[in-house]
């Protein structure tokens, strides 16, 4: 039985086909749902959800899993579904029902969309910072080789005087468009989901503004 599906048994070769990798996708998630789970216990105690001694028996335990989360050894466990339910389930067994509070005001939903933002927009900065310093180098490129005469092809003829420097800026120029699709997309992953919860909000008094300052989010 699945935690999203209580009521009904799905066919094992879709199963193994639509999700089969599944817990191997769910261990990169790891340090962002530790970082997540950080940020939501910190609110749940600004906002009266968690005493402040439970806070602070929380944050150095889900510190702890941090570092082992970063190098791959955290590991899902036979029988639990995912990640999510094996930090929670790592949590309980260090701190007992306690740790179990750590999910109040949250969903399944939320959760995994804040985990996969986390993960992209980290990615993004990633792909973002070696574009900028390709362009970079060929920008310097173009300007070093700015006299180097090449021919222009237009057809697979030679069609007009060119230039190495020319066909280096060519190449810069097309990632300085590819910069700005990032960017795009970053603004979009750069967004909070914490609170949404399964898609219409909680009746609990989150505070979206903290988790969003405390996650880096605009």
């Amino acid at each position: 039985m699945k935690l999203w599906n209580e009521h009904s048994t799905l066919d094992s070769r879709i199963e193994a086909f639509t999700i089969g990798r599944d817990p191997e996708f769910d261990l990169l998630l790891a340090p962002w749902d530790v970082l997540g789970t950080l940020a939501h216990v910190r609110m749940l105690g600004q906002v009266g959800l968690l005493s402040p001694e439970e806070v602070e028996r929380l944050e150095p335990e889900l510190r702890a899993l941090y570092a082992p989360a970063c190098k791959g050894d955290l590991r899902l466990e036979a029988g639990v579904e995912d990640i999510h339910s094996q930090v929670e389930l790592e949590l309980v067994r260090r701190l007992g029902e306690v740790g179990k509070k750590v999910h109040s005001g949250r969903s399944r939903n939320d959760q995994v969309l804040l985990d996969l933002r986390l993960f992209l927009r980290a990615g993004l900065e990633r792909i973002v910072q070696k574009t900028e310093g390709l362009a970079r180098t060929l920008l310097e490129l173009s300007e070093r080789h700015r006299d180097m005469l090449m021919p222009g092809y237009t057809h697979t003829q030679i069609a007009m005087p060119s230039s190495f420097g020319l066909w280096f800026g060519a190449f810069a120029e097309s990632l300085v468009d590819d910069l700005r699709l990032s960017a795009a997309a970053y603004a979009i992953v750069n967004q909070n989901p914490l609170g949404s919860a399964a898609g219409y909000g909680s009746s609990f008094p989150l505070d979206r503004s903290l988790t969003t300052r405390l996650l880096g989010f605009r």
